[in-house]
């Protein structure tokens, strides 16, 4: 009888076979499945199995496409055909890694499965996660394996959770994003990430995974990624690389982003999507401003200026919200508008005189049945005068019809609003008189004493009833 020959001269050939031979595939899944861990594991085979590894990725890889050909869509023949390699590929990789846990229940082989682990565990990772969500590139059998496929590969590698597997089991212990980095590296660079089109769902599914501080060692490894898919001219990628630059910036030490002006780097690109007229790319942009702006300011006390990057950022949104007709759009901006105002905090005087603009012109509109503008717009309102309360008793007046005219409107509007939006515009409009009243010394009450004894409508006469009580 022949000696069995060594299986690293197995597992190469049946390798370089692969684009021959498709069905070489079936034939691996049947070795590993016999195959005995003590020959899986001989001195060669971590480097033969990260070679197998590879080939096999690159056997089940997506048809690579041109950088700016037109979306994928479902029932694409390539990428269906794709999809059943894919499920092929993982189902070889599930066998490997059930052996692999059985040799670590072996004392004698227990040592030889961690350098194996680290060859194949990139490849692995990225398969899985390409095809765990749902696409015009994966199918239902692809999803499931997947699925599978992750599990088995955190489970392998002694792990409880994806995070632990990326990250390390143990803060001094490396964790495997480093190596799934470094193969993902080169197909994020400018001219190569649109080629695979699930490359930027795998980076960003892995991005959000590496949580502080653990991210911070890696920074170098994803902000370009991030700025690049953010700079892109499709809304869907903008809005991606923006998500990604917002888990940097709140898993990433201050100084560590301002280090080499970081910080700054992604401001600029922040601010410039401020000029689109996408809702869901602007509320991205505005919540992740929000978070970097602290870190700005705190960079910028060794260097003092006139205007800080908040008053930038307001003062581009209060231009572009002031002849806004569109309700996305003002609901977005009304919604983060008082972050700003609490940001700005007493420096908002320097805005009141567009901010006041933005404010009758938002009350004065209905944005419909849920009120998402007019209520921020009130909530802003209440921030404006508790931080800005000395500029506020010379425009009485004017806020004051506002406030009144919209406090009628709502309670005669025969619209679909909910009663309780109806309730929560009344409340927030009548704190605001209150609010009023209180930084002009009773001048609200005296104005309203005329309105209430005039006025027949009881929930009208309510609001004006709580203002004038209030002490």
């Amino acid at each position: 009888m022949e000696p069995q020959p060594p299986a690293e001269q197995v597992l190469r050939q049946l390798g370089q076979l692969l684009s021959q031979r498709p069905g070489v595939v079936t034939e691996l899944g049947a070795l590993l499945e016999a195959a005995e861990p003590r020959w899986l594991l001989g001195a060669g085979s971590p480097a033969a199995l990260g070679e197998l590894a590879a080939a096999l990725s690159a056997f089940a890889a997506l048809p690579e496409r041109e950088q700016d050909a037109a979306e994928l869509r479902d029932g694409d023949g390539a990428y269906a055909a794709a999809a059943e390699r894919a499920a092929d590929v993982g189902r070889v990789f599930l066998r490997l890694l059930a052996k692999l846990e059985a040799a670590k229940a072996e004392e004698s082989l227990g040592p030889a499965v961690e350098p194996v682990l680290r060859r194949v565990m990139g490849h692995i990772y990225v398969l899985a996660v390409t095809h765990l969500a749902e696409g015009a590139w994966s199918s239902a059998g692809s999803r499931a394996v997947a699925a599978e496929l992750l599990a088995a590969l955190v489970r392998a590698a002694g792990c409880g959770t994806v995070a632990e597997l990326l990250r390390g089991r143990k803060e001094e212990e490396e964790g495997g994003f480093a190596a799934i980095m470094g193969l993902l590296r080169p197909r994020l660079g400018k001219d190569t990430w649109k080629c695979n089109p699930a490359t930027k769902h795998v980076f960003s599914w892995t991005l959000l995974h590496i949580t502080r501080p653990w991210l911070s060692q890696h920074l170098e490894r994803v902000l370009p990624a991030s700025l690049l898919i953010s700079d892109d001219y499709r809304e869907e990628n903008k809005v991606l690389g923006v998500h990604c630059l917002h888990h940097i910036v709140l898993n990433v030490p201050g100084a560590d982003l301002c280090q080499f002006n970081r910080a700054q780097v992604v401001y600029h690109a922040l601010y410039n999507h401020l000029y689109s007229r996408e809702a869901p790319l602007i509320q991205a942009v505005l919540l992740c401003l929000l978070d970097l702006l602290p870190v700005l300011e705190r960079a910028q006390r060794q260097q003092p200026r006139p205007t800080s990057p908040c008053d930038e950022v307001l003062q581009l949104v209060l231009t572009h919200m002031e002849p806004e007709h569109r309700l996305a759009l003002r609901q977005v901006y009304a919604k983060t508008l008082p972050a700003f105002v609490q940001r700005l905090g007493i420096l908002i005087a320097r805005h009141l005189k567009r901010l006041e603009r933005v404010i009758l012109g938002y009350l004065e509109v209905s944005d419909g049945p849920e009120e998402e503008a007019r209520l921020g717009i009130l909530e802003t309102l209440q921030c404006t005068i508790e931080h800005a309360w000395p500029r506020m008793p010379c425009r009485i007046p004017v806020l004051l019809k506002a406030l009144l005219k919209m406090i009628w409107d709502v309670h005669t509007d025969q619209g679909s609003t909910p009663e309780p939006v109806r309730a929560a515009l009344l409340q927030r409009a009548t704190e605001c008189l209150i609010l009023l009243d209180r930084c002009s010394e009773g001048q609200v009450k005296i104005l309203l004493e005329g309105v209430y004894s005039c006025c027949e409508e009881n929930r009208v006469r309510e609001c004006i009833r709580r203002v004038q009580e209030n002490t």
